[in-house]
């Protein structure tokens, strides 16, 4: 093939083409040409690829056929109703569905930390472990305490948005063997337990609740989520609940990385309360603790109202029916 003779050839049809498919108006015969002239130059593409597949010329048509496409399909390009929808409707869809593994996370963790908070004041051989008497006093006296204030707000609540979005990925990356969501939540909720006890031991159980109430509400339910919302998809790989066991996982999939982008504000908001809020010289510890559950609060009104309402209207934080496409039906 002479590639310059062909090109000098078809360049007119080629060239009406992109005009058209730049076109935003087109008239009913304009539409007919756009569609005759896109299935031209598709077969221009392939016999050039296959005679003489220059890479300039292959890109130009490839990209002439992938905006014509467009304009003939119809592209849709994301627009703020996109975003609202996603926060009114799709999140507090998925939240909601996964609200009572959310509790039952929530639970255990509660019992995990009280646990080890009862063994670290009871148990010498648990002190032991945790660091030297003087490690201990120290850690109760200052270090606890010196954590929230070390840094300015601004960088400690990037720190902690960071280290507690790292928590959660893990629960939603790893969610589906099981395992590894349950072996994170379980040993954060020791750990916390066990610093609870340290303080206790030393008289300093006021100051722990004191500085872990106001932001630790919205934060470790947000890990809370995160796990649950893990498991639910383990739970999904055991009990596909009458659907083919590939598709359901990719429904749950699906949901949990909406659960996930959800996550991150949520995760900003305890960030900022912590970064802001528990170290604050200004406020009063009693209203301190009132604005963390208050923030709580509101998550839960949140994904109890909006979520039961998108719940009730079929909504499962999936993908909508045009983006996941379509699946074969199947007897349950």
């Amino acid at each position: 093939m002479d590639l310059d003779a062909f090109s000098a050839v078809h360049a007119a049809s080629w060239q009406r083409l992109d005009r058209l498919s730049k076109q935003r108006r087109l008239s009913g015969a304009e539409s007919d040409e756009l569609v005759a002239l896109y299935q031209q130059v598709a077969t221009h593409l392939s016999a050039v690829r296959s005679a003489a597949p220059d890479p300039a010329v292959v890109s130009h048509l490839s990209d002439l056929l992938a905006r014509s496409r467009a304009a003939i399909a119809g592209a849709h390009d994301p627009s703020w109703s996109d975003v609202a929808r996603f926060f009114v409707v799709t999140l507090p869809a998925a939240l909601y569905r996964v609200r009572w593994w959310t509790l039952a996370v929530t639970a255990a963790c509660c019992v995990v930390a009280t646990v080890a908070g009862f063994t670290m004041y009871n148990d010498p051989g648990a002190q032991a472990a945790f660091g030297t008497p003087a490690e201990l006093r120290l850690y109760a006296e200052q270090q606890f305490a010196s954590y929230y204030t070390q840094y300015d707000g601004s960088s400690f609540a990037a720190q902690v948005w960071t280290n507690n979005a790292w928590i959660a990925a893990q629960c939603v990356a790893f969610g589906i063997s099981g395992i590894w969501p349950a072996y994170v939540l379980l040993a954060n909720a020791a750990n916390v337990g066990a610093a609870g006890g340290v303080m206790a031991l030393h008289g300093g159980l006021d100051v722990f609740f004191q500085l872990i109430l106001p932001h630790g509400l919205m934060e470790l339910t947000a890990i809370f989520v995160a796990g649950g919302a893990g498991l639910k998809l383990f739970w999904t790989l055991v009990d596909p609940g009458g659907r083919p066991r590939t598709r359901a996982i990719a429904e749950e999939g699906r949901s949990l990385i909406t659960v996930a982008l959800g996550l991150v504000v949520v995760l900003g908001v305890s960030g900022l309360v912590e970064g802001f809020v528990t170290p604050s010289t200004v406020l009063p510890w009693w209203l301190k603790i009132v604005i963390g559950a208050l923030v709580l609060a509101a998550f839960w009104v949140y994904v109890l109202t909006l979520g039961r309402r998108a719940a009730r209207a079929g909504e499962t934080g999936d993908l909508g029916l045009g983006d996941r496409g379509d699946v074969l039906p199947t007897a349950a």
